[in-house]
């Protein structure tokens, strides 16, 4: 083992990038990076970085806020639960540890929205505490140094990844090689086409000398995507459109949306208007139907989106119970989800 671990951590030396959250030992803002870098790219993510801690700087500041702060600061991120997780966390750690980040794994563990992954993540960086971190990344990179076919995605796989990467732990400096073994697999041991010319590990590299690189790690579960059907209605008056707020129990909870109807199979306009949902929202306005804008797909994890805008005019700025109406320049002041935020933007006034 002490091989793998002098060949990362030269290569990690010499390779690494220069990124913001390495600067730092505070366990806030590794936290807050490692949440962010979960469910973007790294270059994506310092932007996302560098607003969400000008706008909380600090636990006091993330615990005070309303929830509609944060979700508009991580708004396009998309996982909203994260940042809701992580309110929450912050709320915790203001009232049972003084403000202060806990210090040990279990108290961190402990936290809502934290898993064995992060825990880890932020005990070895910031406290340099002996917990091996595995990630994705992670996992490729033991997967194909040690030939192990054990699926990721298993009971069994997630224990034996496990312990191989505490036994490969550098326990005296765990913090770097952690990073070590996620930058790795980041940028050397890539998914489709990892830089085995260069590696320095190929020699020592069970799937590299087999010739099984590319069937490795191996996964079992397939996700299935839901397909499910949005009609957005962008109701507008004058400098004012309508918003309403989606519940608590779905996607984008608690967030705000144009007045949506939900189908489920693919619909014709024809078909809509006859539709009950849009009888009860349009039955008592008066409208003129301006334009139906092309579909467009939006991907999540388990949920294949077919979303479609229609702009509806009304006559007059009736407001139903409980719509919002909002003025173009007061916006930004909601939290939308993503699809909404790129419709605002290309038909803003």
């Amino acid at each position: 083992m002490e091989d793998y671990r002098k060949a990362l951590t030269v290569w990690y030396n010499h390779t690494k990038r220069e990124l913001p959250w390495r600067e730092s030992r505070d366990p806030y803002s590794i936290w807050v990076s490692e949440v962010i870098l979960q469910q973007t790219r790294v270059l994506q993510g310092i932007d996302y970085y560098w607003n969400f801690l000008r706008a909380f700087p600090d636990i006091k500041t993330l615990a005070l806020a309303s929830e509609q702060e944060v979700l508009k600061v991580w708004q396009g991120l998309g996982y909203y639960s994260r940042a809701r997780n992580m309110h929450h966390a912050a709320k915790t750690i203001l009232s049972d540890h003084l403000g202060l980040y806990p210090t040990d794994y279990p108290s961190i563990r402990k936290l809502k929205g934290i898993g064995d992954y992060t825990a880890a993540a932020i005990a070895s960086i910031a406290f340099n505490l002996p917990y091996a971190a595995v990630d994705g990344n992670v996992y490729r990179v033991l997967s194909r140094l040690f030939g192990i076919a054990t699926p990721i995605d298993s009971t069994d796989g997630k224990k034996e990844f496990a312990n191989l990467a505490l036994e490969l732990l550098d326990k005296s400096s765990p913090g770097e090689f952690n990073q070590a073994m996620m930058e790795f697999g980041a940028i050397q041991c890539l998914p489709a086409q990892p830089l085995c010319s260069s590696c320095p590990l190929a020699m020592r590299c069970h799937a590299f000398v087999h010739r099984t690189v590319s069937s490795l790690p191996v996964k079992t579960k397939k996700t299935i995507q839901k397909e499910r059907y949005f009609n957005y209605l962008f109701l507008h008056h004058e400098n004012q459109f309508m918003l309403e707020k989606r519940g608590d129990k779905d996607i984008w909870r608690n967030m705000y949306q144009f007045p949506l109807i939900e189908t489920n199979l693919p619909a014709t306009i024809g078909e809509l208007l006859t539709d009950s949902k849009w009888l009860k929202l349009m039955g008592q306005l008066n409208y003129t139907l301006h334009s139906v804008y092309p579909e467009k797909i939006h991907l999540l994890t388990h949920q294949r989106l077919h979303i479609r805008f229609i702009s509806i005019a009304l006559e007059n700025n009736q407001v139903p119970e409980p719509w919002l109406s909002v003025e173009w320049s007061e916006s930004e002041r909601y939290a939308v989800p993503k699809p909404i935020e790129l419709f605002l933007q290309e038909h803003g006034q």
